[in-house]
């Protein structure tokens, strides 16, 4: 269902897209139409996937976890569910790699390269990334966190990273530990 979810998001965007282009008043009347059934798509799988995670216990348990964290919305707590159910299960590394928000090195011989984060779960680093901008406009620990480290120099989007990493540790944690987020 967030497959699904992020398929139907992407055909509206591009739909969008071509409206914006769209000069003939019947294309884009059309377009239009289609882009409201997409829309109710888009609402009907929201609704269909908080009804599986309702019906269920544990995923409900898991969701309130995880939504416990500021920044992060029903679609994130809805991709890492679906994506990541390794959680709480791995170490904040391990899980950090398999979503592709580990600084990997670029060293061969005596060269040493700059780390950067490649690989994993391409839409999980979404989500994480997403979060981390919503992240930024509350007032948590989160949000201090990526503000030393910009004063410490770093550049915003690589600080935006670290954060949806220590989001995603963070929520990891969380997990083991069946505690909520404490500020």
């Amino acid at each position: 269902l967030s497959r699904r979810r992020d398929q139907l998001v992407a055909m509206r965007t591009q739909e969008k897209q071509r409206r914006i282009e769209m000069t003939d008043p019947f294309i884009g009347a059309d377009l239009d139409r289609h882009m409201a059934g997409l829309n109710q798509a888009i609402a009907a799988i929201e609704v269909e996937i908080q009804n599986q995670i309702g019906s269920d216990a544990a995923l409900a348990q898991d969701q309130a976890l995880i939504r416990s964290v500021p920044g992060i919305g029903p679609v994130t707590a809805s991709v890492l569910a679906a994506l990541m159910p390794e959680l709480g299960r791995r170490s904040g590394k391990q899980i950090a790699t398999l979503a592709g928000l580990a600084p990997l090195n670029n060293d061969s011989g005596l060269r040493r390269g700059q780390r950067s984060i490649r690989g994993g779960r391409r839409r999980v680093r979404q989500a994480l990334y997403m979060a981390a901008v919503a992240s930024l406009r509350t007032q948590s620990p989160l949000n201090a966190f990526y503000h030393r480290l910009r004063q410490a120099g770093k550049p915003p989007k690589p600080a935006l990273v670290a954060l949806a990493r220590k989001l995603l540790v963070t929520i990891n944690a969380m997990m083991k530990t069946r505690t909520r987020f404490a500020t």
